[in-house]
Order: structure tokens, then C-alpha cells, then sequence
């Protein structure tokens, strides 16, 4: 059998692959090559997330289904948040995964970095089938959720500000190599994990699971609990790899880049807080849209803190507690240790 066609695109003899050749971005060892790591934080952040699979039909909606057609099971502003809830989860989680599978896949050059690309674009097809599940369940037009990205303005501009400050990583013509070129990427990762992922998420999360903490539309907050810890992952993974980018390219953090990385924080935070003033222009659930406010002032200096930039929002503190023992990450590792087969088969979550 002659297998030399198939070698002729290779190098033969060409030397084995080191770890001080890897890198994060315009790498040019062979990337089929996942060993020797470099990057050990990236390969057990896709050990831990294969560990917590999940699927959204393993959980029951029929108590979610009675209290949805009930006509005194939610209140008019209660069901507000549950129609923009998932009217924004439901195409976010699709735009978050076009970002990965066309262009941060292509992009980052390292493939333990890269494995864990893929488990996180599946477990996006994930929460984008958890949000039609949802929405199947309940009975919702699913023309009306799936287009309010389009229709309803505080949606809309959530999706507009990510769509317009992740644009290079849909772009199949867009290649690093230069300065001018890394510091696009590192731009439009910002753009993408801290404030699409980091902040404009914050405000429906704490909504849907205040809700599930009232024993209301479990079944719906059971699904977001899920998917909060799966997205505390990647967001965790993509401010490390942002860091990682400035530790190997330090020329490209320029006190000017600096500048343009709180602005970008600054800017999604005062979006997420219009939208919580949509989502409740009245108090429920035990919170109100003041309280959200000051919740993603909070959220917003831990993000420019992870960055390494300074807080812009002095004093901020978190007036929900409880969901740091949700999202808290320096409590995943307790997570994954102790909730694991929980995790992997569906099973109920504690909203105490």
C-alpha cells in the first residue's frame, strides 16, 4: 500500500514539538501536536467541562407548564422577565457560538487551548437547545422570542454592541501577524468574554434564578443554574487567555489599549443596566433595577480587576449574596468535587 500521497503535505523528519515554541497567538509549531502542554489550566478546564455534562430535556417542566398557562401563577412583570429572558439567551448563545467555531478557533494557536474551544462551542449548542426546550415547553410563539433581538430595543442593543465589537472573529480575511491585527484580537476577546459573556448575561441569570429561589419556573431556573456554571467556566477560560495574550505580547497592552479595555467594560455595563431597567420598571422578585445597577457596578470592577485594570466604580458591593455561591468561580473547585453526578445526570439543584 503506498501511503505516500497521503504524506506529501507533511515535513517529514521534522523535529518534535517543544513547549517554548507553543503560544497563544500566531504560533507556528505544529498544532496538531495537543502534548507537551503548555497551557495546564486550559486542558483542565475541558477535563472539568466534559466531567458536567448535562442536557436540557433531563429536566422537568411540567410544574414550570402549570404555572405558566395558570392565569395567577406570574404576575405581568414576573412573566416580562421570563419572555426577555430567554428572548435574549435564545439567539445570544448562537451569536457566542459563531464567534468560537469561525473565528477564536481559527485564531488562538494552541491546542490544548483549542480542545477546550470545542467543548465550550457544545455546550453552547447546548444552552441555545435548553432556551428552545424552554420556550417549546411553554407554549411561546417562537418566532416572537427568537426575533426579539431584533424587535425589542434593549435586546437589540445588547446584540449590537457584541455583533459591532466581535466583528474580526467572523471574518474569514482577518489574520494576526501584526500589532495593528493582535491588538483587534485582544479587542474583540474582551468584547466577547467580559462584556458579552462577563456582563451582558448578569442581569437575566440573577432574574431567572431570584425566580427559582421563590419556587417559581424551577424547571426554567434549574436549566439557567446549569448553564451559569458552564458560562463562569468560559469566562474564567477566556480572561485567562486574555492575560495570557498580554503576558506573551506585552507591547500590545499600551496604557492607550488600557484605556480603550475600560471603556469597552464601561460601555456594556450602562447597556446591561438600560436593560434591567426595561426588564423591571417596577421591584420583584426582591430586587429592583437600582439594585441591579449596583450589582453590575460590582460585576463590573471584578471584570477590570481580572484584566488587571483599575476598579471604576469605588465601593461597589453585591447586593444579591446569594448568587455568589452560584457563580462565585473560586468555588467551583468545591463544585466539581462535590456536585459532579448531580451535574452529569440532572439532578434537582438546592435553592437555599
Amino acid at each position: 500500500m503506498d501511503v505516500a500521497a497521503g504524506l506529501e503535505e507533511l515535513e517529514m523528519g521534522a523535529s518534535r514539538v517543544t513547549v517554548d515554541e507553543k503560544a497563544m497567538i500566531n504560533c507556528r509549531a505544529d498544532l496538531n501536536q495537543l502534548v507537551p502542554f503548555k497551557y495546564d489550566w486550559a486542558w483542565q478546564k475541558y477535563i472539568d467541562g466534559c466531567a458536567n455534562h448535562w442536557m436540557p430535556q433531563e429536566i422537568n417542566m411540567t410544574a414550570d407548564v402549570a404555572t405558566w398557562k395558570s392565569a395567577d401563577g406570574l404576575s405581568d412583570d414576573e412573566r416580562r422577565i421570563v419572555m426577555r429572558s430567554l428572548g435574549y439567551f435564545s439567539t445570544a448563545d448562537s451569536l457566542v457560538a459563531n464567534n468560537l467555531v469561525l473565528g477564536i478557533y481559527r485564531l488562538i494557536t494552541n491546542p490544548e487551548a483549542r480542545q477546550y474551544l470545542l467543548r465550550q462551542a457544545f455546550e453552547e449548542a447546548i444552552h441555545t437547545h435548553a432556551y428552545q426546550y424552554c420556550i417549546e415547553s411553554l407554549g411561546m410563539d417562537e418566532g416572537e422570542v427568537f426575533n426579539m433581538y431584533r424587535e425589542i430595543p434593549s435586546v437589540a442593543k445588547k446584540a449590537t454592541w457584541s455583533l459591532s465589537h466581535t466583528q474580526h472573529l467572523a471574518d474569514p480575511s482577518f489574520n494576526t501577524g501584526t500589532v495593528e491585527a493582535d491588538q483587534a484580537l485582544l479587542r474583540n476577546l474582551i468584547g466577547f468574554y467580559c462584556v458579552t459573556e462577563g456582563i451582558f448575561f448578569y442581569c437575566g441569570f440573577t432574574q431567572i434564578l431570584s425566580m427559582g429561589r421563590r419556587n417559581k419556573m424551577t424547571g426554567v431556573a434549574e436549566q439557567f443554574q446549569y448553564i451559569l456554571r458552564d458560562e463562569s467556566m468560559h469566562l474564567n477560560f477566556g480572561i485567562d487567555v486574555i492575560n495570557q495574550i498580554k503576558l506573551e505580547n506585552p507591547h500590545l497592552w499600551t496604557a492607550e489599549f488600557k484605556q480603550e479595555a475600560i471603556q469597552m467594560i464601561l460601555e456594556g455595563t450602562e447597556i446591561e443596566i438600560a436593560y434591567a431597567r426595561d426588564t423591571m420598571p417596577r421591584g420583584v422578585l426582591g430586587m429592583n433595577s437600582s439594585m441591579m445597577e449596583e450589582y453590575l457596578h460590582f460585576i463590573a470592577n471584578r471584570r477590570l480587576t481580572q484584566l488587571g485594570l483599575p476598579e471604576q466604580f469605588p465601593g461597589a458591593q453585591n447586593p444579591f449574596p446569594w448568587m455568589s455561591e452560584i457563580m462565585d468561580l473560586r468555588k467551583e473547585k468545591n463544585f466539581f468535587e462535590t456536585r459532579v453526578i448531580e451535574y452529569q445526570t440532572g439532578g434537582a439543584l438546592s435553592w437555599d
